[in-house]
């Protein structure tokens, strides 16, 4: 059984009129050379269902240096019309989002939530500050910050 220290938010990187689901990343992925498809164990879509990717106890693809003990949650959006990083989330997301992050964070108590550029600066995904916006499930009170 893997261990699991993190929970990494990831964006799909599509555009508001794009779609992004599991299927269609598995596709991309192994366009790119995923042999095992998708590298996300999870991909929360604009309407708020979550669909999944990996099994949870497979080594995702989703983050250099830190598969191997994390869990990868990506959703659908992440550019604006004219393919620029934002923070696209639906309402819809935003709460679906939380209950599966909320669910994983007690599976795996000791999984510190973080986004993708928490880990990787130079890249702009998820779009928003996912550490700060889920601090409360790190057990992290306002206005501290985040060690990793």
């Amino acid at each position: 059984m893997r261990t699991i220290t993190l929970i990494v938010v990831h964006c799909s990187a599509v555009r508001p009129d794009q779609t992004s689901s599991a299927a269609q990343i598995d596709t991309w992925h192994r366009e790119r050379g995923f042999h095992l498809g998708i590298g996300y164990h999870y991909v929360v879509r604009r309407n708020g269902e979550i669909e999944p990717g990996r099994p949870e106890w497979m080594i995702g693809a989703h983050c250099l240096h830190h598969n191997a003990h994390s869990i990868g949650v990506c959703y659908e959006g992440g550019l604006d019309i004219r393919g620029q990083p934002a923070d696209t989330r639906t309402a819809e997301q935003k709460a679906a989002m939380r209950t599966l992050l909320g669910d994983l964070h007690r599976r795996y108590p000791r999984a510190l939530i973080v986004g993708h550029h928490d880990l990787n600066p130079q890249k702009a995904c998820p779009c928003f500050d996912a550490a700060h916006e889920y601090a409360d499930l790190n057990g992290v009170r306002a206005g501290a910050s985040l060690k990793l």
